[in-house]
Formats: structure tokens, sequence, C-alpha cells
């Protein structure tokens, strides 16, 4: 399906990818604590939202 180089860049790309991201956000942590102070409760209101959808539609299809 994919070839050798093709599997080997997408590694490398990945990896790579995941220290910058690491790195940005090791950067600025300081900013993130400041300024994003109660988002879980966002996070956790928008996955307790997409849970009572999957419970609707599981029960709907019933």
């Amino acid at each position: 399906m994919f070839s050798t180089g093709q599997l080997i860049f997408a590694g490398f790309f990945v990896v790579a990818f995941v220290a910058v991201i690491i790195f940005s956000y090791r950067k600025d942590i300081a900013l993130h604590r400041k300024y994003y102070k109660g988002s879980i409760y966002v996070l956790i209101g928008f996955l307790a939202f997409i849970g009572l959808l999957f419970l609707i539609k599981l029960f709907m299809n019933r």
C-alpha cells in the first residue's frame, strides 16, 4: 500500500511534529496556566455532550 520510503518519511514526520508540539507547549506553559484556567470544565462539558448524543443515538436505534 505504501512504499518503504513513504513509511520512513511518515515516521520521521510524526516524531518531528510531536517534538515541536511538546517544545512549544513547554515554552508557553506559564501563559496557558494564566489565560486558560478553568478550560478543563469546558472540555468535560463537551465530552459529556458528545456522550449524551451517543446515548440518545444508541437508545433511538433500539
